[in-house]
């Protein structure tokens, strides 16, 4: 028996993003390098919002007072010119309702950064949400001057001048209808800002397949195509590019538009490319649970999935996290690919029986995988003999600027709880975890390192001007764990777990256990969030680029276990976490 201890969740919203806006820099950079560079050779400069985060404790403005002292007194010892980490700062804030000190620090951003269109749109944003119109109309006004291409900033001055103007519902945006010019134009944008903006759009497909996919989509235009389809379309051409930080919405547009009438109406589970029924929903009595459907509506389902696998975003040719997606998304994703009908009809294995399906009713979402027992972000459980610990991490999203003492204090005390009760076996468990700070994952690397290590062999991204966190030669920790490591990965490890994960390979840190890892040691990372001109459709392309030193791996390959183990049917169905009873079992047989 494992006993569980945990600590709280704390949510960051969109931290491992680094948000852009085409046009509004809503962050010129990724969080993860906003916690300071280096001018040149030199080690980076030390965070500024680190030093008066320590006084949180202390009014909004005393802290100020003691950042414009130490930029007086210590100009070249803090980055200062870092105007990202001060907005991520404010950001953390607004998030939390702090709205005084937010606008405080956004303040103080205009004054250090006058001709900053993003300065003044965060200041718009923070007076908006604390009711103050006329302040945050002003300020919108400023950064929409300074930055034309500012949609946000536009939108906003809209919604504020004109309040009693209806905004669309999802439903209606749905069944839109655009000319076919107005299509086939922001088709022609969607490509060429990806091109131009991703510095890796044509890693894994050539210019000429990537304009034929292009091509293709402008084709399926007619005088009658919607919203919906047209949305469907550009999906292709997004995930065309292979990049799990470059999507629409993952899907969460799409599904909130999807009238309820259209949808799947039962729930399913991929499992090695077949699909089964996990719920009937109000079809209980046409189809059993754990039954396999062959086709759907005549198209069969090895048919159905490829199709669907192009519309869905993954890092290089890894499939894992396209069907963990068909699984979250499953009652939205089929009848987009299917162009809406009105009815469906399977055909099962073993029957030659068509069975027509009732038309969905009520909350039909799939729900998420019931199997994973830390409720928290953060947990570390000990076997009854104190001899195996297990430690999840379901989120890397801990950085300088926010939380990263949370993460630290966790992982700090784990390791001397490991110590004191003398654990030889430690598992770490690190499915779920789509990524975060490059900050988070290297502390605990260096307790799990046995020599220096390199973070990282390339960086990339407008405005670098010295080495970032992760570029040096890295010491593990004196007190590091000297135990047998085991890690249990998916097909959901995304961004920075990938970097994480590809010097665990490399450095032979231990024993991987699971299914294909979302991502490795390759990330085109942080994201500009961008419009098409006609339909008004927002999507995320990546903007930068981080490759861990692990370069020896393929890249278009995930991080692939040592021991290949996936979930059943039969253990979805039972709620078995059946990848870490195999992996509790490895490490008792290897004592």
């Amino acid at each position: 028996m494992l006993k569980l201890r945990a600590i709280s969740r704390v949510w960051l919203v969109c931290a491992c993003l680094g948000i852009l806006s085409c046009g509004l820099n809503k962050l010129s950079k990724s969080p993860a390098e906003a916690s300071g560079e280096s001018q040149g050779g030199d080690a980076p400069k030390q965070s500024i919002v680190q030093k008066i985060k320590a006084y949180d404790h202390l009014p909004v403005g005393d802290r100020i007072a003691l950042y414009h002292q130490l930029k007086k007194e210590n100009p070249g010892e803090y980055n200062f010119e870092n105007e990202d980490e001060l907005t991520m700062y404010g950001y953390t804030m607004l998030w939390n309702k702090q709205l005084k000190d937010a606008i405080e620090i956004f303040k103080l951003i205009v004054q250090e950064f006058p001709h900053s269109a993003n300065a003044y749109d965060s200041l718009g944003e923070a007076y908006l949400q604390a009711g103050e119109k006329e302040l945050a109309l002003a300020n919108y006004e400023t950064s929409l001057a300074m930055n034309p291409d500012n949609f946000v900033a536009e939108d906003q001055i809209e919604r504020i001048k004109y309040p009693e103007k209806a905004m669309e519902k999802p439903g209606e945006r749905f069944v839109k209808v655009f000319s076919p010019t107005a299509y086939r134009e922001d088709l022609d944008q969607l490509a060429e800002t990806l091109l131009k903006v991703h510095p890796n759009a044509l890693k894994f497909i050539t210019e000429t397949d990537f304009r034929k996919v292009v091509a293709q989509k402008k084709a399926l235009i007619t005088e009658k195509t919607t919203y919906g389809e047209f949305m469907w379309h550009c999906s292709e051409i997004v995930a065309s590019v292979h990049c799990s930080h470059t999507d629409i919405s993952r899907f969460f547009v799409e599904n909130e538009m999807l009238p309820l009438a259209l949808r799947f109406p039962i729930l399913t589970r991929v499992v090695d490319q077949r699909l089964y029924v996990i719920d009937p929903l109000n079809n209980t009595g046409k189809i059993q649970v754990k039954e396999e459907i062959v086709s759907i509506n005549g198209v069969a389902v090895d048919k159905l999935l490829a199709d669907i696998y192009l519309h869905i975003p993954a890092q290089g040719y890894i499939q894992t996290t396209q069907q963990h997606v068909f699984n979250m998304r499953s009652t939205m994703l089929i009848p987009y690919a299917l162009g809406f009908p009105e009815t469906y009809t399977l055909m099962l294995k073993g029957s030659d029986r068509p069975v027509t399906l009732n038309k969905a009713e009520g909350n039909i979402n799939p729900p998420g995988n019931p199997i994973y027992p830390c409720l928290d972000e953060l947990c570390l459980e000990f076997s009854d003999d104190a001899q195996t610990a297990v430690m999840s991490i379901t989120t890397f999203n801990y950085y300088p600027f926010d939380r990263f003492d949370v993460f630290k204090e966790f992982v700090d005390k784990s390791m001397a709880e490991l110590q004191d009760k003398g654990v030889k076996n430690l598992i770490l468990d690190l499915r779920w975890n789509g990524g975060g700070s490059q900050v988070a994952s290297i502390h605990l690397l260096r307790y799990l390192a046995r020599k220096p290590f390199v973070y990282f062999s390339r960086v990339e991204f407008e405005g670098k001007t010295g080495k970032i966190e992760g570029e040096e030669v890295i010491a593990p920790f004196e007190n590091r764990y000297k135990g047998k490591l085991y890690v249990m990965i998916d097909g959901l490890g995304n961004s920075t777990t990938g970097h994480f994960m590809s010097l665990v390979k490399v450095l032979k840190l231990g024993t991987i256990v699971g299914e294909e890892l979302g991502s490795n040691q390759f990330c085109s990372a942080g994201q500009k969030v961008c419009r098409l001109r006609h339909t008004k459709l927002e999507y995320y392309v990546a903007n930068n680029t981080h490759v861990s030193s692990a370069t020896s791996l393929p890249d278009e390959r995930g991080i692939l276990p040592d021991h290949y183990v996936a979930q059943s049917i039969e253990d979805y169905l039972s709620q078995t976490d059946r990848v870490k009873a195999y992996t509790l079992q490895l490490a008792k047989q290897k004592k």
